[in-house]
């Protein structure tokens, strides 16, 4: 694939994967989206094939740690903190141990 298309992808993947972990929190979707376009504008004018495979590869690193490392919760008092998908609480308990740990007793 050549590296426009590699670009374009990636581009398109990070705004899907924004939308997915940041749905139904509008603060947080206006800001991914702004810091996504942002990085890419920044690079717009880069044309070292090197350093284009580099920030591709940050670009993913970041799809793939917002996809699996984002954990969106909600206050339901000043004490308790859950998950919007209890499912994914059942399957990884040890993050609700690390939420206490963050947000105290």
């Amino acid at each position: 694939m050549r590296q426009a298309a590699k670009v374009l992808q990636l581009f398109k993947t990070l705004h899907r994967t924004r939308q997915q972990v940041f749905k139904n929190d509008a603060r947080a979707l206006e800001a991914a989206r702004i810091k996504i376009n942002e990085e890419f504008k920044s690079n717009k004018s880069e044309t070292s094939p090197k350093k284009i495979e580099e920030l591709i590869k940050i670009g993913s690193d970041v799809e793939l740690l917002l996809r699996t490392s984002v954990i969106q919760g909600i206050h339901t008092d000043h004490n308790t903190l859950i998950h919007q998908d209890s499912a994914l609480l059942e399957k990884k308990g040890e993050i609700m141990y690390l939420l206490k740990i963050l947000i105290g007793p």
